[in-house]
């Protein structure tokens, strides 16, 4: 069947659950995936070694933001596009994104491996974890191109409703990192290296499966080097709405980095447990974004072809399924917190500071799902302003001030409740961003 035909269904809570549901379960492999590396890693029971892996998640949240400058860019651009039944133009903006993320890869990687030593300090390791940092850094920065382009084709494909593919590619490229992951670090003894190349290989195979998806099955995108050619309105339009997309993940990177920082004087176990709650409250943060993005391709769809009466009843549908959705996952999560930390460590200090941390780090999931929301209209409405305030706002200059402000009045309580605090402004922000900018565009 003609896969945009999917956006003609009149039911639009099925059309939305359809693209939906199997983007959330790529978002949930995609957790296991980076679960994988601190599990794997945590068995060692090498405390500075996870500190040394923890201290360079935001690598790979930074390498998600440039990737998902042309995905998340791409895909706003080109779900309007085919709203507008320009076929030609779509599979142009596709190639364009794919062989600018090759290039970006490179050119990235380049420059983060001269300057290893620069980002390696400024992630927060010190004489006991840089050696342990250093070997999971340089082969995830090798492998930039390969985890950049990943972004690509998994955003392109379901801004054509081909969601299960795009699901596919995700969780073929997470078995294999599964695969790898005890084999390189435990059974060939290459540690925190091992778990690098595992994630890298993995993502090089989801890229490989895209491609031929879309070589063989898209009937509006494109790889080919002779469609890579767009006019500069358009690369325009992939940027301002890619560019906030990308900060948004940038912004994750830098509060990772500044909590690290800030910790840093109450010892590595703090950083260590930290690093590990910051993974485990990616289960809510994930899924919510599987859901908030899942909308994506339909409320870009529909403002490209202007039917308000659609865009009306997926909003209404989507915020109150989001919103009970992150009210299920913050409760579960709270209540089995302390479980949640020992499947990764058994030292009881670090299960009960992580138990804290996890509580106060999900307690505002709800106003997160809403955020997430808002975002993506933003970014399928074009409306770039928007998106760029709450991209550098909840994990960006908010978080960084309140951050700033509540340890210097709470010392390390104050940390650990800076997340839940900019939640909660960065929440009202996005209210009346939306009241102010884009609820007309419902009436």
């Amino acid at each position: 069947m003609d896969q945009s035909n999917i956006f003609l269904d009149e039911n639009t809570p099925k059309v939305y659950l359809r693209l939906s549901l199997p983007l959330v379960l790529s978002m949930a492999v995609t957790l296991i995936y980076n679960l994988a590396d601190t599990f794997f890693v945590a068995q060692t029971g090498n405390t500075e070694l996870i500190a040394g892996v923890s201290l360079c998640a935001p690598v790979f949240t930074f390498l998600m933001a440039i990737g998902n400058i042309f995905g998340q860019g791409g895909s706003s651009l080109i779900s309007r596009l085919i709203g507008q039944n320009d076929t030609e133009a779509s599979k142009r903006a596709s190639s364009f994104c794919f062989y600018a993320a090759i290039l970006a890869g490179i050119l990235t990687g380049a420059t983060m491996l001269i300057f290893r030593g620069f980002f390696l300090n400024l992630l927060g390791s010190d004489s006991m974890t840089l050696d342990y940092a250093s070997d999971y850094y340089t082969p995830l920065i090798i492998g930039t191109p390969f985890v950049m382009l990943s972004f690509i084709h998994s955003n392109l494909l379901r801004s054509e409703g081909m969601a299960k593919e795009s699901m596919t590619g995700t969780i073929s490229g997470a078995l294999v990192n599964i695969i790898l992951d005890p084999l390189l670090i435990s059974t060939f003894g290459y540690g925190a290296a091992g778990a690098a190349i595992a994630t890298v290989v993995g993502y090089a195979v989801s890229d490989i499966y895209f491609l031929i998806i879309v070589i063989r099955k898209s009937r509006v995108l494109s790889a080919s080097p002779a469609k890579a050619s767009i006019a500069p309105s358009s690369i325009l339009q992939i940027i301002k709405i890619g560019i906030p997309a990308a900060l948004a993940n940038v912004m994750q990177s830098f509060t990772a980095i500044m909590t690290n920082q800030y910790l840093l004087p109450y010892g590595n176990d703090k950083i260590a447990a930290m690093g590990i709650v910051l993974k485990v409250s990616m289960i809510a943060l994930l899924i919510l974004t599987g859901f908030a993005f899942g909308a994506q391709p339909l409320f870009g769809y529909y403002f490209g072809s202007g039917d308000r009466k659609k865009l009306r009843a997926l909003l209404r549908f989507t915020l109150l399924f989001i919103l009970a959705a992150a009210c299920l996952l913050t409760v579960s999560i709270i209540i089995f917190s302390s479980s949640l930390m020992k499947v990764f460590v058994d030292d009881s200090g670090m299960i009960a500071e992580g138990s804290l941390m996890l509580r106060l780090q999900v307690v505002t999931m709800p106003l997160v799902g809403l955020i997430l929301l808002l975002m993506i209209i933003f970014q399928s409405a074009g409306k770039a302003l928007g998106s760029f305030i709450l991209s550098i706002s909840r994990q960006g200059i908010i978080f960084f001030i309140v951050l700033a402000i509540l340890c210097r009045v709470a010392g390390y309580t104050g940390i650990i409740l800076s997340q839940a605090a900019a939640d909660i402004i960065t929440a009202v922000i996005a209210a009346i961003l939306f009241r102010l900018q884009i609820m007309k565009e419902f009436r």
